[in-house]
């Protein structure tokens, strides 16, 4: 399918980053069975906790690693899905993995916790958005698909600042929320706001912006990193990413930016209507103990409230 038989188990699967997967999943079941009791104020992790930090490792295993990784370098479509994968799908379900007490060692470390600015929504919301548009304009996507250091570098740093983007949505700890249900909600909104240009872009161009995923040369060249074998060798065989799929370069680059808009704004609404949803309860709650309150108490609460 896609053209995946052409392609070893290796180039698939990706032993290297499977063996890397498997080993974080066993630290990570360590860390929160026999390890935890040395951990101050651990509790045993319930397995839809367990399951969520699995999910997401699989997902991210999948974009980096797996099958979505190789098409993600074939075909523009698939690198957004991969894109998506990772930023929008794995590093939540990871983070909601992670129980509390984790996070409290965690946000111990001093240098941790001089770098808490970065964690502010509207920083945190700018930099990975700000790094993902960049990354995707057409000069820097070919350079960052064409060096392989460079390539690792620039994902795990997009990586970091999705946690910080997620953090504010996700955290776990009441003691270190700083936004509320309005906050939150004028936040989903900033993301999704901040994105639409980058997909923009990438959708309503008048031709094919990525010369790794246009040209035969460049496209070749990007392959040899993540495939066994000469490029040369793979140019001669398939001559270009059009041998694996019947749409065109432009329309490929549509598919892929339509995808990515599609992927987050589903994501984000569904995060709004449950953020909204327990807004509007706790609001509910609040105004009929209110009503039900002395009149003293009801002043009181009004005041708090106001």
């Amino acid at each position: 399918m896609l053209g995946l038989q052409y392609f070893s188990f290796a180039d698939l699967w990706s032993p290297l980053i499977l063996a890397a997967t498997l080993l974080l999943a066993a630290g990570y079941l360590l860390l929160v069975g026999p390890l935890a009791q040395r951990f101050p104020g651990s509790a045993i992790v319930p397995v839809r906790q367990r399951v969520l930090f699995m999910g997401g490792l699989l997902a991210l295993y999948l974009a980096q690693g797996g099958p979505v990784s190789l098409l993600g370098h074939i075909l523009f479509s698939f690198h957004m899905v991969s894109m998506a994968l990772s930023y929008l799908i794995a590093v939540p379900l990871m983070m909601l993995g992670i129980p509390d007490w984790c996070w409290r060692t965690l946000l111990k470390v001093n240098s941790l916790r001089r770098l808490s600015f970065l964690a502010h929504p509207v920083v945190a919301a700018l930099l990975f958005n700000g790094l993902f548009s960049l990354y995707h304009l057409p000069v820097i996507h070919d350079y960052v698909m064409l060096h392989f250091a460079v390539h690792r570098l620039y994902y795990g740093v997009l990586f970091l600042t999705a946690a910080l983007m997620w953090w504010t949505l996700i955290n776990p700890l009441p003691e270190r929320r700083k936004v509320g249900s309005l906050g939150q909600i004028g936040f989903i909104f900033l993301n999704m706001v901040l994105l639409t240009p980058a997909c923009g872009l990438i959708i309503f161009a008048g031709a094919p912006l990525y010369a790794t995923y246009s040209d035969p040369s460049a496209w070749a060249r990007a392959m040899g990193y993540c495939v066994s074998g000469d490029p040369a060798a793979l140019l001669r065989t398939f001559g270009g990413p059009a041998f694996f799929g019947g749409l065109s370069p432009k329309v490929d680059q549509q598919v892929g930016g339509i995808a990515m808009k599609f992927i987050q704004e589903f994501i984000f609404a569904s995060m709004l209507a449950y953020v909204f949803y327990h807004w509007y309860k706790k609001e509910n709650r609040q105004d009929d103990a209110d009503t039900s309150a002395p009149s003293g108490e009801l002043g009181d609460g009004f005041l708090t409230r106001v």
